[in-house]
């Protein structure tokens, strides 16, 4: 039973509206199954992650849950949990370990969404043209992943090239300020910005357009989350696509977290349901986003 469940979560921050929506599907979930959910913020410090996992672990939780704020450095918590007999989680980012030392992973193909991305980008730009990439942060799974991802395409397209690529930590004024950075630097030998997430490209737009050129326009852009910010910015002309990715996490991760308690048998790998968003579809699709 859901009322019985005891779990604990510790998130990664609250750096984007991605993340802030994560956070809420988690809480409300709780709520609504009637889960008692211990739920800590690690203000994008890995340190405090690992403390909050230790601490769970110290009030014998049924369940932990982490979304890694970066790939490495978990094994001796990850180890402290599996010798306290508590199943662990990985909510939407990836931790580089061995599969014995968590239970299932629960998120996106990071991988597939940096396809998808240099694949609309391609269309955008006839297989032609300079790059310029806002990274999240670094060492995360999504930063790796999609730049994985983007990279194999671009080998498959040698008339596009990334002329250069920075951390902007999935934060929108990081963004502006690294976008004003690249436009200082190249100008208008841009023609296109692929950002790992929606926050920074609209933090870049807002840089594009103090610099006097038209974003969506002059400098295609190609972004990740389809976070509502990016639907208004494409139906305004200024974003020319979204690859989503799914925050709406809660109802699968509390779902997988009882199997476990359980004793019962789950996925490994639970992936979520996601699509591909372009300006021609943003008026009917911006009703329906919950995020």
């Amino acid at each position: 039973m859901y009322q019985d469940l005891v779990v604990g979560f510790a998130q990664i921050g609250a750096e984007s509206e991605w993340r802030t929506a994560n956070t809420r599907s988690i809480q409300d979930t709780a709520i609504r199954l009637g889960v008692e959910l211990k739920f800590a913020d690690g203000q994008q410090q890995q340190e405090n992650q690992i403390k909050q996992i230790r601490s769970f672990i110290a009030q014998r939780v049924d369940v932990i849950g982490v979304s890694p704020v970066v790939e490495t450095g978990w094994d001796a918590v990850f180890s402290e949990v599996k010798q306290a007999g508590i199943p662990l989680i990985l909510l939407d980012r990836h931790a580089d370990v061995s599969d014995d030392l968590f239970s299932a992973f629960i998120g996106s193909d990071f991988v597939l969404e940096g396809q998808r991305a240099c694949v609309e980008m391609a269309k955008l730009l006839d297989g032609q043209g300079n790059i310029v990439v806002l990274e999240g942060t670094a060492g995360s799974a999504p930063t790796v992943d999609r730049r994985a991802g983007f990279e194999s395409c671009l080998h498959q397209r040698p008339g596009m090239q990334v002329i250069a690529r920075q951390y902007g930590d999935f934060i929108r004024a990081r963004g502006k300020e690294v976008m004003k950075t690249f436009l200082q630097t190249y100008g208008s030998q841009i023609d296109a910005l692929f950002a790992q997430n929606d926050d920074m490209a609209l933090g870049a737009i807002e840089a594009i357009e103090e610099y006097g050129l038209r974003p969506g326009v002059d400098i295609k852009i190609v972004s990740v989350d389809a976070v509502r910010g990016a639907f208004e910015a494409m139906l305004a002309g200024k974003l020319n696509a979204t690859i989503e990715c799914n925050p709406l996490l809660g109802p699968q991760f509390f779902e997988t977290a009882l199997k476990l308690a359980n004793g019962d048998p789950v996925q490994k790998w639970v992936k979520s349901d996601e699509g591909i968003f372009r300006q021609d579809t943003a008026a009917q699709e911006l009703p329906k986003r919950k995020y």
